[in-house]
């Protein structure tokens, strides 16, 4: 179904492209500090799930939408920037502990929201979605025919593989919050460090430029 070198070709530039800091690394590090270390893995879980939407859309031709209508390209980003501003502003206001939620009963709840607010931060990312657009049929192959399948098969490569490695880092930066937030002092700072990174993420986001 796909082209071997290709294939090959793509796996390299996807896995350079999956270890390379941005967004939602940094998304996920912040939920991971703040929540714990299976918090920073259902962050990176939800972000995944999202980028998997994005790949289908991108293979069935829906993304190129946002390419046709640039009014709803800044619909999203500005309801994506709104959304990251609203969890700075909670991050800023709370006064709990983090990552309190894993040793108690409320421990899936936590990890419930970190999921959904990794798959609604990436899905109200429209820069994800002219990446799918522009990156994925550079390693298509037409003369093989079966295009779309072939988009779904990078789509679910890349996912799986940043999986792996947001997974990872959420997993990293949760067991580091674990040993962090036994003193208040440094539980309070971790609140305010998630607080800039998502004001920060609002920030580049609304900023952006097509």
């Amino acid at each position: 179904m796909v082209d071997t070198s290709l294939y090959a070709a793509f796996l390299v530039a996807a896995f350079v492209l999956c270890i390379t800091p941005g967004p939602d690394m940094m998304f996920i590090v912040a939920i991971g500090g703040r929540g714990g270390p299976s918090t920073g893995v259902m962050a990176a879980l939800g972000v995944a799930s999202a980028m998997l939407v994005h790949a289908v859309a991108a293979a069935l031709g829906l993304s190129a939408l946002f390419l046709a209508l640039p009014t709803l390209y800044h619909v999203l980003r500005w309801a994506g920037a709104a959304y990251l501003l609203f969890l700075a502003v909670k991050a800023f206001r709370d006064r709990s502990v983090p990552g309190v939620g894993e040793a108690d009963g409320k421990a899936g709840p936590v990890r419930r929201r970190a999921f959904w607010r990794g798959a609604v931060t990436n899905l109200l990312n429209p820069k994800v979605i002219l990446f799918n657009v522009s990156f994925l049929p550079q390693f298509v192959d037409p003369e093989l025919g079966h295009v779309t399948v072939q988009l779904l098969i990078l789509g679910m490569t890349i996912t799986v593989m940043g999986f792996a490695v947001d997974g990872s880092i959420g997993l990293l930066s949760g067991r580091l919050s674990t040993v962090l937030r036994r003193s208040r002092r440094v539980a309070r700072g971790l609140n305010i460090f998630s607080g800039t990174v998502f004001a920060g993420l609002a920030v580049r986001l609304a900023a952006a430029p097509k």
